[in-house]
């Protein structure tokens, strides 16, 4: 992805929270850019850092150190009343608790955030909601109180109401943590379609099953980032060890080619054989294990990182199964969804 086409850019974000043993970093140094119609997951262990990051996206709460920029607006820098402005017209956020609002009906829930924003024609709103309400399946209880409704219904009301200003970006925290199988993959399916019609959707989870169905999933780790290449490419490996595993990778910056894990960005990284005949590249979401007999060269534009053949090996010393896997897949069938 161009940085100039990224919807969001993270720049080095990290979050301390005070506490009396002094500050607790919660976030560090995370760096992201998401385009504008991407679906994105984010998982991690409890405590990871999943909520804190969606809170810098949406402002509830800010970075201590760092930069946020959601479509060419820096959100460092808005004043607490423009914050206001800027969230109503610009985020959906679907919370794990529904957050519906229990002494209004479903259609006044969704009226509330038309009103507050001011996006929607007086006129027109009224009808806007029932058409939500329509699309998710509960036009016949738009009079009804959200007590009255199951859990997923409640979500897939609350979903409406996150796009009742019909905003570029929605945002979901553990949507799906409280629902059964049917309702969640209802909530997940709802999600896909807003992305195929052009929104962009961050969906915090703890379902990883869920989330590797996603076209891009990012994996956080004691507040840091794991690098999504690598966590693509080693998807069974436990998150601390990916975490240490992203620490020694190698950004190619020119030079010769090492031998090891090598992770394709963006660009071509060529093979050759003996005679200098190209046998195979790899690129964009391509990755393979390359060893010390193989010719290597780097293609136009090349970005990749390596992980070196030393931690490779010890990695897979003691993961049979893994080596298996990384040395016998042609790197061709190795392609991201993105």
């Amino acid at each position: 992805m161009k940085e100039d086409h990224a919807l969001i850019r993270l720049t080095n974000v990290s979050k301390a929270f005070q506490t009396a043993a002094g500050p607790t970093w919660v976030l560090k140094d995370v760096s992201v850019q998401i385009a504008a119609g991407e679906f994105v997951t984010i998982i991690g262990r409890s405590g990871s850092g999943k909520s804190t990051l969606l809170n810098m996206i949406t402002g509830i709460d800010r970075p201590t150190r760092g930069e946020v920029c959601v479509d060419g607006v820096s959100l460092n820098r808005l004043s607490e009343g423009q914050f206001s402005v800027w969230r109503g017209r610009s985020l959906g956020i679907v919370f794990q608790f529904f957050q519906l609002l229990p002494t209004l009906t479903l259609l006044e829930n969704l009226l509330l955030p038309m009103d507050f924003a001011g996006c929607i024609a007086p006129a027109q709103r009224e009808a806007r909601a029932r058409k939500l309400l329509e699309r998710v399946g509960l036009e016949a209880l738009a009079d009804q109180l959200p007590t009255q409704l199951s859990g997923g219904q409640q979500q897939s009301a609350a979903v409406a109401r996150a796009l009742a200003n019909d905003p570029p970006l929605i945002v979901a925290d553990e949507p799906t943590g409280n629902l059964d199988s049917r309702a969640a993959e209802a909530v997940f399916a709802l999600f896909l379609e807003l992305v195929q019609e052009g929104k962009t959707v961050l969906m915090v989870t703890h379902d990883a099953a869920m989330a590797q169905r996603a076209p891009r999933t990012l994996v956080l780790c004691d507040g840091e980032l794991i690098n999504e290449w690598l966590a693509r490419a080693l998807p069974d490996v436990a998150h601390p060890e990916l975490l240490r595993l992203t620490h020694a990778l190698r950004p190619w910056s020119g030079g010769a080619v090492e031998p090891g894990l090598w992770l394709v960005q963006a660009g071509a990284l060529e093979v050759l054989d003996r005679r200098g005949t190209l046998t195979r590249s790899l690129t964009a979401g391509q990755w393979a294990v390359l060893s010390p007999s193989l010719h290597v060269r780097a293609g136009a534009e090349l970005r990749a990182w390596c992980l070196p053949q030393g931690e490779l090996s010890a990695l897979l010393a003691g993961t049979p199964e893994l080596a298996a896997r990384l040395m016998s897949t042609e790197p061709a069938r190795k392609r991201w969804p993105w």
